[in-house]
């Protein structure tokens, strides 16, 4: 099973980008996490930002891969503790299916990605910069499968 976290956004500051890549490492190869950036549109003073969004959204749908289980990132979607997580971690390895992770762009993600949607996936009921997302959802699948291997770095 592979992870795809689909995201929006290409130029990422140095500590997300290694942020990330610290967690995505420690990833078994069973359970690959792999980043797909879309860029982010351009914003101007003057942006049309209904449409931005739509595009990065259809961008997005088209990045994820065939057969794969979707889950959008949502404020309003369902929140997880961490054992949560790795229950559904659990259950989406022993699918075999591959898992697509929706992270949108700074007003975040577009109707059709939510639609699209087999799940929605709340980090919290706080609004997060859509950079850091990406390290904490790094974070956190790793702390979960931790969970699932009875490894020490998850000491909750």
């Amino acid at each position: 099973m592979k992870i795809h976290l689909i995201a929006i956004g290409d130029k990422m500051p140095r500590w997300v980008q290694e942020g990330y890549q610290e967690y995505a490492r420690r990833m078994p190869s069973k359970c690959a996490l792999k980043l797909v950036e879309i860029s982010a549109r351009h914003r101007g003073k003057n942006a049309d930002i209904a449409r931005i969004t739509r595009d990065e959204g259809r961008a997005m749908l088209a990045a994820i891969p065939a057969g794969s289980r979707v889950i959008a990132l949502e404020v309003k979607g369902k929140t997880w503790s961490t054992e949560d997580l790795s229950l559904q971690l659990d259950n989406w390895m022993g699918s075999g299916q591959d898992i697509s992770l929706l992270v949108g762009g700074p007003e975040g993600l577009a109707q059709e990605c939510r639609e699209r949607a087999d799940m929605l996936w709340s980090l919290s009921p706080l609004t997060l910069p859509h950079p850091l997302v990406r390290v904490v959802v790094a974070e956190q699948l790793y702390r979960a499968l931790s969970i699932l291997r009875n490894h020490p770095y998850h000491r909750g």
